[in-house]
């Protein structure tokens, strides 16, 4: 339940008073860094690495909202009041209580545990109808959201999204393109309309991350499996700037697969990696074509 859940402890942070004074932009420093400590790329093998992932993205959106951050602060304060009066109270200090709350039902006094109860009873009502709206206006900005946007609002960028159970994403109709930033950097347009010559291209996703500032990639996803197969054997890119093409999910060696494309590492290809004969091949291959279109265009 939302209302157990100290979404202070979640971000990282001191909880309690100390953490009512916490400013909001020390909130975002707290989940950007637990974000990358709980990205699902660094725990493949762990099933609660996508839960973890949302209950972050959930309690950081309460703790920036004010008035749900607010409500959430007199939720705290009145259980760390109700764990400290339970703390002072011995045995003869319960008694003493007892027979004190007794007379005060006696004169008709307040109950001072009731009325705690019933305050936090409230405050929690209030905290979930505002989780509630805080989720709707999210969902509202996923629907109206562009496809594009929709894959790069999750943290973990487009991998999540295109690997992620239950998406109905066809594998083999995508393909994984990386490039070096040594020469004319690729945008999503210049891409779309690269692989546009072998069919129609359903969507390209450029991947943005601090950690690859030496490298770029994307995912680019074709409307069949035909039009993928004839891009991979075939989308070059620039000479100053060669692409590698390979399918998400590799399948059987076919006429269009490059030896050095037969065996994937986990964490995608790596241009640094491909050395050899296999990578000579490649790039003999990439120079063929571009004299090729040099050629064509000269006639």
């Amino acid at each position: 339940m939302d209302g157990q859940v100290d979404h202070y402890i979640i971000l990282g942070l001191p909880s309690g008073a100390e953490g009512s004074q916490i400013s909001e932009k020390e909130i975002t420093k707290a989940y950007r860094k637990k974000a990358l400590e709980l990205h699902p790329d660094k725990r493949p093998d762990d099933r609660n690495a996508h839960s973890d992932i949302l209950q972050l993205n959930a309690s950081y959106e309460i703790l920036k909202d004010e008035k749900a951050r607010k409500l959430f602060d007199d939720l705290l304060r009145i259980r760390r009041d109700k764990v400290q009066r339970r703390s002072q109270h011995d045995s003869k200090r319960q008694r003493m209580m007892s027979d004190l709350e007794k007379r005060e039902q006696a004169a008709f006094a307040p109950d001072p545990a009731a009325k705690a109860q019933e305050e936090e009873q409230i405050i929690s009502m209030k905290l979930k109808e505002e989780i509630a709206r805080i989720r709707a206006m999210q969902a509202n900005k996923v629907a109206l959201a562009t496809p594009t946007q929709r894959k790069e609002a999750t943290v973990g960028g487009w991998e999540s999204s295109m690997d992620g159970g239950g998406s109905g994403l066809d594998k083999e109709k995508v393909l994984k393109v990386s490039w070096e930033k040594i020469g004319d950097d690729y945008s999503a347009q210049r891409l779309r309309e690269l692989f546009e010559k072998f069919g129609k291209v359903e969507d390209v996703v450029i991947k943005s991350s601090k950690r690859t500032l030496k490298r770029g990639s994307a995912l680019v996803v074709m409307a069949s499996k035909d039009a993928a197969v004839a891009a991979t054997g075939t989308v070059c890119g620039n000479l100053t700037n060669p692409l590698l093409v390979l399918p998400l999910q590799p399948a059987v060696a076919t006429a269009f697969t490059r030896p050095h494309e037969q065996h994937v590492e986990p964490d995608g290809p790596k241009l640094n990696n491909l050395v050899g004969a296999g990578y000579q091949s490649f790039e003999a291959s990439v120079l063929k074509k571009m004299m090729q279109k040099a050629a064509e265009k000269q006639k």
